[in-house]
Order: C-alpha cells, then sequence, then structure tokens
C-alpha cells in the first residue's frame, strides 16, 4: 500500500522536447505535469504560440502548493469547466455561469444573478460527485463565494478574476490551485483544431461550436407548443450536451441542471441515470418539471417514454442521424 501511495504523491520527469509542432502550428511546453492520466506517464501542458484569449493554456496559477501541483487530469477537467462556462456566459451574458466538474464532465451547472447562487445551485445539483472536482465561473469570484468554498473539498477553480478578499479566504485551503484566466468576454483565437493521438496515427477535428444559440433555432415537432420556461431550459441544457462525455442525457431548468447521465453505451441508461441523479442527489429539485436534452437522436421511444412517467414536461435532441 505504501509503494502505491507514493505513485500518487511522487511527480514523474516528462523530458519532452520544448517546442513540438503540429500542422505547421507550434506549441511550446509551459508546464510539466506531476504525472499523465495515471501514475508513472509522464506529461507536459504546451501553449500554442500565438494563441491569446481565455483558453486553458492561457492561465496564471495564483495559489499552488508545492508538493500538490496541478495534474494531467486536472488540467482536463478546468478545461472541461472553462468551456461550460464560456458558452453559457455567451448565450446568457446578464449572469454568472457556475459549472463544477470531475473526470472530463460537468456534475452540476448553473446560472444566477450572483456569483454564490450559481456556485450553490451548480454545486448541489450533485454534491456527492462534486467531492474532489473543479469549480468554473465565468465572473469574479467574491469573499462571500470564497469563504463557502472553503468549506468544501475541491481540487481547483478556474475563473477570470478574484477579489483581494477572496484569494485571501482561499488561501486557507492550502492544497486548492488556484488559477485566473483572461475575461471571458475576449474572443478566443487559436488554430480552431483538436489533436488525439492514436496509436500510429492521429485524429483532427475543429472545435466544437454549436449553432443552437436562441430558442428561435429550435424546431418544435409536438403539437403542444413549448413555453418559454422550457425554451430557455432547451437551449441552456442543450449547452451543457456539448461539452459532457456521450452519450450524454441533461435534466435542467432554465437556469441549473439537476440530472446529468453521461458516458453510457445506451442513451436509455444515460436517461435512467440523469433522473436517478435528480430525484436522489440534487438538493432542492427533481425530475418533475424538467426539461431533458439529449446530444443526439433519440434511437427509440424509450427514453422519451421514461421522460414522460419520470415528470418531464419537454425533450430536446438532434434528430439529425
Amino acid at each position: 500500500m505504501g509503494a502505491e501511495k507514493n505513485q500518487y504523491r511522487d511527480a514523474f520527469p516528462e523530458g519532452f522536447p520544448q517546442q513540438i509542432t503540429i500542422d505547421n502550428t507550434l506549441f511550446e511546453k509551459i508546464k510539466p505535469m506531476k504525472y499523465g492520466e495515471n501514475p508513472g506517464m509522464p506529461a507536459a501542458l504546451y501553449k500554442e504560440i500565438g494563441a491569446t484569449g481565455p483558453g486553458i493554456a492561457e492561465y496564471e496559477i495564483l495559489q499552488e502548493n508545492p508538493e500538490k501541483k496541478l495534474g494531467f487530469i486536472n488540467v482536463l477537467d478546468l478545461n472541461a469547466s472553462l468551456k461550460i462556462v464560456k458558452r453559457i456566459k455567451k448565450l446568457f451574458p446578464e449572469y454568472t455561469t457556475a459549472s463544477v466538474s470531475k473526470h472530463d464532465g460537468p456534475s452540476g451547472t448553473a446560472r444566477a444573478d450572483s456569483v454564490i447562487k450559481a456556485y450553490n445551485d451548480a454545486w448541489d445539483a450533485d454534491s456527492l460527485s462534486a467531492f474532489g472536482g473543479i469549480v468554473a465561473f465565468s465572473d469574479t469570484v467574491d469573499e462571500e463565494t470564497a469563504k463557502l468554498m472553503t468549506t468544501r473539498f475541491f481540487e481547483c477553480v478556474i475563473a477570470p478574476g478574484y477579489t483581494d478578499d477572496a484569494l485571501e479566504a482561499l488561501q486557507k485551503k492550502k492544497d486548492v490551485r488556484v488559477v485566473r484566466v483572461p475575461s471571458l468576454d475576449t474572443e478566443l483565437v487559436d488554430n480552431n483544431y483538436q489533436y488525439i493521438k492514436l496509436d500510429g496515427g492521429l485524429l483532427v477535428q475543429k472545435r466544437y461550436e454549436s449553432k443552437i444559440d436562441s430558442p428561435e433555432n429550435l424546431r418544435t415537432v409536438s403539437k403542444r407548443q413549448p413555453t418559454a420556461d422550457e425554451l430557455q431550459a432547451a437551449l441552456f441544457n442543450w449547452a451543457v450536451t456539448g461539452f459532457t462525455p456521450s452519450n450524454s442525457i441533461i435534466l435542467g431548468t432554465p437556469y441549473r441542471t439537476v440530472g446529468i447521465g453521461a458516458g453510457q453505451r445506451s442513451r436509455i441508461d444515460s436517461a435512467r441515470l440523469a433522473i436517478y441523479y435528480a430525484n436522489t442527489k440534487c438538493k432542492g429539485a427533481s425530475s418533475k418539471g424538467t426539461v431533458m436534452a439529449s446530444d443526439a437522436f433519440f434511437p427509440f421511444r424509450d427514453s422519451i417514454d421514461l421522460a414522460g412517467i419520470s415528470g418531464v414536461t419537454a425533450t430536446q435532441a438532434n434528430q439529425q442521424k
């Protein structure tokens, strides 16, 4: 047991080149990771030369325990959370958005008139899964929110800003990494490509950018027309599905997710999970009266039927096969 414990505590030297070129795009190493996806795997973080804006590689570490530095999984989760709050902030700029992620997917996301309410609603969507996760904010973290955060266990926080009092409060959590990125009001400028290295190959795709940015982009296929709240909930939940491991089902209101089912081999199992989390894990809410979003089409009506008997009032999906 002692040897296994040290694997997670000890850094693993990476020895990677200072610069890597992919498709005429130059990347420069900015930080070695403690280890990769698993202990014993070397890893490092690179920044695209010339990229600007609120990207994860543009971060500034404001607080970090030298004995517990950012790891590979931490950066993946920070990136996942940051993408969600950027998207929802773009859709609902008058609100503050907070999202909690772990293992490259959200456990809860919310928007509200205040930073602390957005954070509380996101955390309470599934506080058990949020334990040890990453918290992202679209706006400056204030002292009230920071003090509440110190009563809970989380690994990292990322935001475009922190008040001085908030930073002082977060210092009580010595192991928490506090990360700042450029304002989300600025545009992310990079080559827009995403790379996934394969054994002996490389997958390349462009960054996900949904065209569904207003209720007018939604098409109603039922006899009953959706309410204004249902349309807003569909827009909000759809934004979350784009950054949740597929297959994904999101249950939520216009302001928060209440149940997230993701990464299952069948869509009905993702739906079951989302409904289960909504009814057993989400504080102050349930599946009743929510809207369900799916990141792809429903191959069968089983998920729709389950949503109906669970009190879901509307469903949304990309129906293109």
